[in-house]
Protein backbone atom coordinates (compact mmCIF):
# COMPACT_ATOMS: atom_id res chain seq x y z
CA UNK A 1 0.00 0.00 0.00
CA UNK A 2 2.88 2.34 0.74
CA UNK A 3 4.05 1.96 -2.86
CA UNK A 4 0.58 2.75 -4.23
CA UNK A 5 0.36 5.85 -2.04
CA UNK A 6 3.73 7.16 -3.23
CA UNK A 7 2.75 6.49 -6.81
CA UNK A 8 -0.61 8.27 -6.48
CA UNK A 9 1.07 11.33 -5.00
CA UNK A 10 3.71 11.31 -7.73
CA UNK A 11 1.28 11.17 -10.63
CA UNK A 12 -1.09 13.72 -9.07
CA UNK A 13 1.75 16.21 -8.60
CA UNK A 14 3.19 15.61 -12.06
CA UNK A 15 -0.21 16.14 -13.66
CA UNK A 16 -0.75 19.19 -11.47
CA UNK A 17 2.54 20.65 -12.65
CA UNK A 18 1.40 20.25 -16.26
CA UNK A 19 -1.84 22.07 -15.46
CA UNK A 20 -0.11 24.88 -13.60
CA UNK A 21 2.57 25.45 -16.24
CA UNK A 22 0.08 25.46 -19.10
CA UNK A 23 -2.57 27.70 -17.56
CA UNK A 24 -3.40 30.31 -20.18
CA UNK A 25 -1.64 28.31 -22.93
CA UNK A 26 -4.52 26.17 -24.17
CA UNK A 27 -4.25 25.51 -27.90
CA UNK A 28 -7.35 23.40 -28.45
CA UNK A 29 -10.79 23.15 -26.85
CA UNK A 30 -13.22 20.42 -27.88
CA UNK A 31 -16.87 20.11 -26.90
CA UNK A 32 -18.13 16.77 -25.56
CA UNK A 33 -21.54 18.44 -25.17
CA UNK A 34 -22.96 21.94 -25.40
CA UNK A 35 -21.21 23.01 -22.20
CA UNK A 36 -18.88 20.07 -21.48
CA UNK A 37 -15.31 20.89 -22.45
CA UNK A 38 -12.01 19.05 -22.89
CA UNK A 39 -8.70 20.71 -23.72
CA UNK A 40 -5.35 19.61 -25.06
CA UNK A 41 -4.01 20.16 -21.53
CA UNK A 42 -6.52 17.67 -20.05
CA UNK A 43 -5.23 15.12 -22.52
CA UNK A 44 -1.58 15.95 -21.89
CA UNK A 45 -2.01 15.49 -18.13
CA UNK A 46 -3.96 12.28 -18.67
CA UNK A 47 -1.32 10.85 -20.99
CA UNK A 48 1.33 11.48 -18.36
CA UNK A 49 -0.70 9.72 -15.66
CA UNK A 50 -1.57 6.73 -17.84
CA UNK A 51 2.01 6.41 -19.04
CA UNK A 52 3.37 6.16 -15.51
CA UNK A 53 0.65 3.72 -14.38
CA UNK A 54 1.17 1.42 -17.35
CA UNK A 55 4.90 1.42 -16.71
CA UNK A 56 4.59 0.68 -12.99
CA UNK A 57 1.53 -1.59 -13.01
CA UNK A 58 0.78 -2.82 -16.53
CA UNK A 59 -1.76 -5.38 -15.30
CA UNK A 60 -3.94 -2.84 -13.44
CA UNK A 61 -7.18 -1.49 -14.88
CA UNK A 62 -7.57 2.24 -15.50
CA UNK A 63 -10.79 4.25 -15.61
CA UNK A 64 -10.29 7.80 -16.79
CA UNK A 65 -12.47 10.61 -18.06
CA UNK A 66 -11.04 11.36 -21.47
CA UNK A 67 -10.05 7.93 -22.78
CA UNK A 68 -11.65 4.49 -22.77
CA UNK A 69 -9.14 1.78 -21.85
CA UNK A 70 -9.98 -1.89 -22.19
CA UNK A 71 -10.21 -3.56 -18.79
CA UNK A 72 -7.96 -6.51 -17.96
CA UNK A 73 -9.99 -7.89 -15.06
CA UNK A 74 -7.48 -6.85 -12.40
CA UNK A 75 -8.31 -6.60 -8.69
CA UNK A 76 -6.97 -3.06 -8.91
CA UNK A 77 -8.47 -0.15 -10.81
CA UNK A 78 -7.08 3.40 -10.94
CA UNK A 79 -9.84 6.01 -11.30
CA UNK A 80 -8.51 9.25 -12.71
CA UNK A 81 -9.66 12.78 -13.43
CA UNK A 82 -6.65 14.62 -14.89
CA UNK A 83 -8.45 17.96 -14.64
CA UNK A 84 -11.52 18.43 -12.47
CA UNK A 85 -12.80 21.92 -13.17
CA UNK A 86 -12.06 22.16 -16.90
CA UNK A 87 -14.40 25.10 -17.49
CA UNK A 88 -12.69 26.99 -14.67
CA UNK A 89 -9.31 26.17 -16.19
CA UNK A 90 -10.34 27.37 -19.64
CA UNK A 91 -11.44 30.70 -18.19
CA UNK A 92 -8.38 31.10 -15.98
CA UNK A 93 -10.39 30.73 -12.78
CA UNK A 94 -8.00 29.13 -10.25
CA UNK A 95 -10.26 26.40 -8.93
CA UNK A 96 -9.25 23.07 -10.47
CA UNK A 97 -7.43 19.91 -9.44
CA UNK A 98 -6.21 16.41 -10.22
CA UNK A 99 -8.09 13.47 -8.69
CA UNK A 100 -6.59 9.98 -8.32
CA UNK A 101 -8.25 7.00 -6.63
CA UNK A 102 -7.39 3.33 -6.36
CA UNK A 103 -10.09 0.69 -6.15
CA UNK A 104 -9.38 -2.85 -4.95
CA UNK A 105 -12.00 -5.55 -5.42
CA UNK A 106 -14.64 -2.88 -6.00
CA UNK A 107 -13.76 -0.79 -2.92
CA UNK A 108 -11.94 2.54 -3.01
CA UNK A 109 -8.91 2.18 -0.73
CA UNK A 110 -6.84 5.24 -1.66
CA UNK A 111 -7.69 8.79 -2.69
CA UNK A 112 -5.49 11.74 -3.64
CA UNK A 113 -6.70 15.17 -4.75
CA UNK A 114 -4.08 17.74 -5.68
CA UNK A 115 -4.78 21.45 -6.12
CA UNK A 116 -1.69 22.91 -7.82
CA UNK A 117 -2.66 26.55 -7.26
CA UNK A 118 -2.10 26.66 -3.45
CA UNK A 119 -0.05 23.41 -3.61
CA UNK A 120 -2.55 21.50 -1.45
CA UNK A 121 -2.54 17.71 -1.49
CA UNK A 122 -5.43 15.90 0.17
CA UNK A 123 -4.90 12.20 0.84
CA UNK A 124 -6.82 9.36 2.44
CA UNK A 125 -6.09 5.68 2.88
CA UNK A 126 -8.92 3.35 3.84
CA UNK A 127 -9.04 3.02 7.63
CA UNK A 128 -6.12 5.39 8.24
CA UNK A 129 -7.65 8.86 8.22
CA UNK A 130 -7.22 11.84 5.92
CA UNK A 131 -4.52 14.48 5.60
CA UNK A 132 -3.80 17.81 3.95
CA UNK A 133 -0.12 18.23 3.09
CA UNK A 134 0.67 15.53 5.62
CA UNK A 135 -1.34 16.99 8.51
CA UNK A 136 -4.42 15.19 9.82
CA UNK A 137 -7.76 16.81 8.93
CA UNK A 138 -11.30 16.38 10.20
CA UNK A 139 -14.78 17.60 9.34
CA UNK A 140 -16.39 20.60 11.03
CA UNK A 141 -18.35 20.50 14.27
CA UNK A 142 -21.29 22.59 13.02
CA UNK A 143 -24.44 20.78 14.10
CA UNK A 144 -27.20 22.95 12.60
CA UNK A 145 -27.91 23.43 8.91
CA UNK A 146 -28.85 27.04 9.64
CA UNK A 147 -25.24 27.73 10.70
CA UNK A 148 -23.56 25.78 7.92
CA UNK A 149 -21.73 26.69 4.73
CA UNK A 150 -22.56 24.35 1.84
CA UNK A 151 -21.30 23.62 -1.66
CA UNK A 152 -22.88 22.17 -4.77
CA UNK A 153 -22.62 21.94 -8.53
CA UNK A 154 -25.05 21.78 -11.42
CA UNK A 155 -25.03 18.90 -13.94
CA UNK A 156 -24.42 19.43 -17.65
CA UNK A 157 -28.15 19.23 -18.39
CA UNK A 158 -28.77 22.34 -16.28
CA UNK A 159 -30.09 24.30 -19.25
CA UNK A 160 -32.89 21.78 -19.67
CA UNK A 161 -33.56 21.18 -15.96
CA UNK A 162 -32.71 24.58 -14.47
CA UNK A 163 -35.95 24.95 -12.50
CA UNK A 164 -35.49 21.58 -10.81
CA UNK A 165 -31.91 22.27 -9.72
CA UNK A 166 -32.64 25.84 -8.68
CA UNK A 167 -35.54 24.70 -6.47
CA UNK A 168 -33.14 22.58 -4.43
CA UNK A 169 -30.51 25.32 -4.45
CA UNK A 170 -33.04 27.85 -3.16
CA UNK A 171 -34.07 25.68 -0.23
CA UNK A 172 -30.49 25.18 0.88
CA UNK A 173 -29.75 28.86 0.33
CA UNK A 174 -32.53 29.99 2.68
CA UNK A 175 -31.80 27.28 5.25
CA UNK A 176 -28.03 27.76 5.61
CA UNK A 177 -25.49 30.55 5.99
CA UNK A 178 -24.59 30.22 2.33
CA UNK A 179 -24.04 27.97 -0.67
CA UNK A 180 -20.94 28.05 -2.85
CA UNK A 181 -20.85 26.77 -6.42
CA UNK A 182 -17.35 26.82 -7.91
CA UNK A 183 -17.28 23.99 -10.44
CA UNK A 184 -14.86 21.46 -8.95
CA UNK A 185 -16.60 18.58 -7.16
CA UNK A 186 -13.41 16.87 -6.00
CA UNK A 187 -12.28 20.05 -4.26
CA UNK A 188 -15.74 20.62 -2.77
CA UNK A 189 -15.51 17.18 -1.19
CA UNK A 190 -12.03 17.86 0.16
CA UNK A 191 -13.17 21.19 1.59
CA UNK A 192 -15.99 19.32 3.34
CA UNK A 193 -13.40 16.89 4.70
CA UNK A 194 -11.30 19.62 6.30
CA UNK A 195 -14.18 21.77 7.55
CA UNK A 196 -14.13 24.62 5.05
CA UNK A 197 -17.56 23.43 3.98
CA UNK A 198 -20.04 21.61 6.20
CA UNK A 199 -21.88 19.78 3.44
CA UNK A 200 -21.99 19.11 -0.30
CA UNK A 201 -24.56 17.67 -2.67
CA UNK A 202 -24.64 17.08 -6.40
CA UNK A 203 -26.06 14.64 -8.92
CA UNK A 204 -25.02 13.13 -12.25
CA UNK A 205 -21.34 13.05 -11.35
CA UNK A 206 -18.99 10.39 -12.70
CA UNK A 207 -16.81 7.97 -10.69
CA UNK A 208 -13.67 10.00 -11.41
CA UNK A 209 -15.36 13.10 -9.93
CA UNK A 210 -16.11 11.51 -6.55
CA UNK A 211 -13.96 8.40 -5.97
CA UNK A 212 -11.04 10.10 -4.22
CA UNK A 213 -13.00 12.90 -2.56
CA UNK A 214 -15.67 10.66 -1.05
CA UNK A 215 -13.02 8.52 0.66
CA UNK A 216 -11.29 11.65 1.96
CA UNK A 217 -14.56 12.86 3.51
CA UNK A 218 -15.24 9.50 5.15
CA UNK A 219 -11.73 9.17 6.50
CA UNK A 220 -11.95 12.71 7.90
CA UNK A 221 -14.94 11.61 10.00
CA UNK A 222 -17.71 12.72 7.67
CA UNK A 223 -20.61 10.88 6.12
CA UNK A 224 -21.25 10.14 2.45
CA UNK A 225 -24.52 8.69 1.10
CA UNK A 226 -26.95 9.10 -1.77
CA UNK A 227 -29.77 11.65 -1.44
CA UNK A 228 -31.92 9.19 0.51
CA UNK A 229 -29.24 8.44 3.07
CA UNK A 230 -28.49 5.04 1.60
CA UNK A 231 -25.07 3.51 1.04
CA UNK A 232 -22.94 5.52 -1.38
CA UNK A 233 -21.52 4.00 -4.53
CA UNK A 234 -19.16 5.92 -6.83
CA UNK A 235 -21.05 4.54 -9.82
CA UNK A 236 -24.36 5.98 -8.63
CA UNK A 237 -25.49 9.41 -9.80
CA UNK A 238 -26.13 11.08 -6.43
CA UNK A 239 -23.80 12.17 -3.66
CA UNK A 240 -24.56 13.80 -0.34
CA UNK A 241 -21.49 14.45 1.81
CA UNK A 242 -21.37 16.23 5.14
CA UNK A 243 -19.75 16.43 8.55
CA UNK A 244 -22.41 13.94 9.64
CA UNK A 245 -24.06 16.34 12.06
CA UNK A 246 -26.18 18.14 9.45
CA UNK A 247 -26.65 15.13 7.20
CA UNK A 248 -30.20 14.38 8.24
CA UNK A 249 -31.36 17.96 7.67
CA UNK A 250 -29.77 18.01 4.20
CA UNK A 251 -31.31 14.65 3.40
CA UNK A 252 -34.78 15.87 4.38
CA UNK A 253 -34.55 18.89 2.08
CA UNK A 254 -33.38 16.79 -0.86
CA UNK A 255 -36.11 14.21 -0.40
CA UNK A 256 -38.90 16.77 -0.04
CA UNK A 257 -37.72 18.70 -3.09
CA UNK A 258 -37.51 15.52 -5.15
CA UNK A 259 -41.07 14.64 -4.12
CA UNK A 260 -42.26 18.00 -5.33
CA UNK A 261 -42.93 19.27 -1.79
CA UNK A 262 -41.73 22.46 -0.17
CA UNK A 263 -39.63 21.84 2.98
Amino acid sequence: MKEFKKLAIKIAKEAGKILRENLGKIKRIDYKGRISLVTDIDRKAEERIIGILKEKHPSHDILTEERRIEEKGSRYKWIIDPLDGTTNYVHGYPRYCVSIALERDGEVILGVVYDPVPDELFLAEKGKGATLNGKRISVSKIDELDKSLLATGFPYDRRERADEYLKIYREFMVNSQGVRRDGAAALNLCYTANGRFDGFWEEKLAPWDVAAGSLIVTEAGGRVTDFKGERFNIYKKEILASNGKIHREMEEILNKCNKGERP
